[in-house]
């Protein structure tokens, strides 16, 4: 198997490449080349590779430059210290993504998955059959949620985590966040937009006035009108009421059966 490392740390191309070697005896490894502008240049003399490794984060700029740059029709596993990259790593004929530092198991099974990819489609015009398999691959996107603000007090500014907040609320055209001491502070979000940011399985919209966390909840009562009435713990007094259209949906919610 004919593989390329492109990595900008010298020690660890070298530890990858040793590993490769006690995986894949017989492998012919080139590289390593640390560079956007090394490797895209080298490509384009030299495509014919069976597997790319490729780190990130090269000397001058994400590696993912390389394939705006040219077409590359050889799969890519991924390396990195960070596990941000995940999801835009796939959109490039990745087959596997590793976090540093690599051990050798987890090289070990990504060689194995694409030693069965190959083995399924064929040999012949294998890399172009594979490229087309993992470009077409929709890797589900995660949706990431709000969970800390950042809170101006006096001089100076704290953040306060989704798991510390009672509930959110709209009062005289300002939006405040109460916390489970019975702390409110003013935030600059709106009722809106908070409903978009935080976690489904978190906080529910009750009505148009407020947010609710599910720990924050203490009982929740039958009321006139098939509304409900929720007691909060960190402020009992307030009365809170959930919407006729929302009560089936806030039970389920409560319920853990839906989000």
């Amino acid at each position: 198997m004919k593989i390329l490392i492109v990595e900008d740390e010298e020690l660890a191309a070298k530890r990858l490449s040793q590993m490769i070697k006690v995986v894949l005896p017989d492998a012919e490894i080139f590289g390593p080349l640390d560079t956007i502008t090394a490797t895209v240049d080298h490509l384009k003399a030299e495509p014919e590779y069976d597997l790319i490794f490729m780190d990130i984060q090269l000397a001058d700029g994400k590696s993912f430059t390389v394939f705006e740059k040219i077409k590359i029709l050889t799969p890519v596993i991924f390396t990195t210290a960070y596990d941000e990259y995940a999801l835009q790593a796939f959109e490039h004929n990745s087959i596997d993504y590793l976090l540093k530092p690599v051990k050798k198991e987890q090289l070990k099974l990504s060689i194995d998955k694409l030693l069965k990819l190959k083995d399924y489609y064929g040999t012949g015009d294998a890399s172009s059959k594979l490229y087309d398999i993992l470009k077409n691959i929709k890797v589900p996107v995660i949706p990431s949620y709000k969970d800390r603000f950042l809170i101006s007090r006096g001089d100076a500014m704290v953040p306060v985590r989704a798991s510390e907040i009672a509930c959110f609320f709209a009062e005289e055209k300002a939006v405040f966040l109460l916390t489970h001491d019975n702390k409110r502070h003013l935030i600059p979000n709106s009722i809106e937009e908070l409903s978009e940011k935080l976690d489904p399985k978190l906080f529910f919209r009750v009505n148009r006035q407020y947010i609710l966390s599910s720990e924050s909840i203490r009982k929740v009562y039958n009321h006139f009108n098939f509304k409900l009435k929720v007691e909060l713990k960190a402020d009992p007094k307030t009365e809170i009421f959930v919407s006729r259209s929302k009560t089936t949906s806030f039970k389920s919610w409560m319920n853990g059966e839906a989000y």
